[in-house]
């Protein structure tokens, strides 16, 4: 069953009113930005490949067509999630989950490479997956690495720390995935990781950006003594869709 994130997106602006931020509609902007040779697309709704990224883009007010859209893209009984908090699914789409969460941005990040943090590849993918399914920071799957540069700190020969890039709208890259071994937290690795890729991240010019659960109280402490702020909050939602059609999708 394929999992989606949807962020929503205007296609048509008010021509009068300024255009969106990037921050504000994440994903459609990485994905007609500097992921569009990932994108997938069917009508106005876009996503990234089902193992590469569970985010997509749809309209800021999802006409019934586009939701037709995010179904074919999904299949029956997809999952979509979005983080728009005014959009609800039509009649045969079922609410699963509902959550706040929290956009940081670089408000004064010490950002510094990490002698010890070293580039991961796809022959290290196996480890890294094994280390999110044991910290859960977040979706990661077996192409995500492709979404950008990842650093890990290795002890041992054995993977106990990383973190990376993710959703990269115009200007800003997101730093996600960051998790420790359980059995080597409290030593600071997540915060020096966080430095190194935002300071890859402001090598080429560009801003460090974050999300959050809004419960994860722990993690925004610590992204806000590394010098992030608080930008805006966000409703994360997951729905799914219907398991069959009676109609074809048009």
């Amino acid at each position: 069953m394929n999992h989606v994130s949807i962020s929503a997106a205007a296609t048509q602006p008010d021509a009068g009113a300024p255009p969106p931020h990037p921050l504000d509609r994440t994903a459609r902007a990485a994905l007609t930005g500097p992921h569009a040779h990932l994108a997938e697309r069917r009508g106005e709704v876009l996503r990234y490949p089902v193992d590469v990224s569970p985010f997509a883009a749809l309209p800021d007010h999802p006409a019934e067509r586009d939701w037709a859209d995010a179904a074919a893209l999904v299949g029956p009984g997809g999952q979509v999630s979005y983080t728009a908090d005014d959009v609800l699914p039509p009649a045969g789409w079922e609410i699963l989950a509902r959550g706040q969460g929290v956009q940081l941005v670089d408000d004064g990040v010490a950002a510094a490479p990490d002698e010890e943090a070293v580039r991961l590849t796809p022959a290290d993918v196996p480890e890294m997956l094994a280390l999110v399914g044991l910290t859960r920071p977040g979706p990661f799957l077996p192409r995500t690495i492709e979404l950008g540069v990842y650093l890990g700190i290795r002890r041992h020969g054995e993977l106990i720390a990383m973190a990376g890039e993710r959703l990269r709208p115009p200007g800003w890259t997101e730093i996600s995935a960051v998790c420790t071994h359980p059995a080597h937290r409290g030593r600071g690795l997540a915060a020096r990781l966080v430095r190194a890729v935002a300071a890859g991240i402001r090598a080429r010019g560009e801003t460090p950006f974050l999300h959050a659960a809004a419960g994860n109280t722990d993690a925004i402490r610590l992204y806000e003594r590394l010098g992030f702020r608080l930008r805006r909050t966000t409703v994360f939602q997951v729905v799914r869709a219907p398991l069959t059609s009676d109609r074809p999708i048009p």
